[in-house]
């Protein structure tokens, strides 16, 4: 099991920094380019640019929370539930229904 996570790329878990500008303001990001591939896959998929995304999920984390903790981490998070709602269900096995 282990491979699986072993033998990837070390690309995909090297960072990478962008500037972009958020409601006027000049801002850095640094996220691993795996993380930055599935923000241009989310993007695309609502037929906006990955700076358009980003600035998108940041007014609508403030409108609804009020701020923005940790951007950065917020953007991760949103990658790995974006992954998550287009892979399929897994079936439990009896031992885990159980567990």
């Amino acid at each position: 099991m282990c491979e699986l996570y072993v033998k990837a790329d070390p690309i995909l878990y090297e960072s990478r920094t962008r500037s972009l500008r958020i409601n006027g303001v000049v801002t850095t990001l640094r996220l691993e380019n795996q993380f930055w591939d599935v923000l241009v896959e989310i993007a695309a998929s609502d037929g906006l640019s990955t700076n358009q995304l980003i600035t998108q999920l940041h007014q609508e984390v403030m409108n609804y929370r009020g701020e923005v903790v940790n951007f950065a981490s917020f953007l991760r998070v949103s990658c790995i539930r974006y992954l998550s709602q287009k892979r399929p269900p897994v079936a439990l096995t009896l031992v885990e229904k159980t567990a």
